[in-house]
């Protein structure tokens, strides 16, 4: 079975083409967007979320109050952030 390590090196030190790359870059997008999609289908409004602030590093929970297609309104302590939803995670 092929590793994360395996791949990175792979990428890395490889001798892949600019086309190559561009490749694998969007297969990791779709991945990516793939991941967000199944994320918000699982969100509903009023549910407890949790997410790392970016800011300060610390957790953060609060309840969700708006779904859009990439992001998530949540109200924390009276305050709302538009925060990414693959950031989410159940509370």
């Amino acid at each position: 079975m092929t590793t994360l390590h395996d791949i990175e090196r792979e990428i890395i030190g490889g001798n892949f083409t600019n086309d190559d790359l561009r490749k694998i870059e969007n297969a990791i997008k779709f991945r990516r967007a793939d991941l967000t999609r199944q994320t918000v289908r699982t969100m509903s409004i009023g549910v407890q979320v949790k997410y790392t602030s970016h800011r300060t590093g610390r957790p953060v929970t609060g309840t969700v109050q708006k779904i859009g297609r990439k992001f998530v309104v949540v109200n924390v302590n009276g305050g709302l952030w538009r925060v990414p939803a693959n950031m989410l995670t159940d509370a």
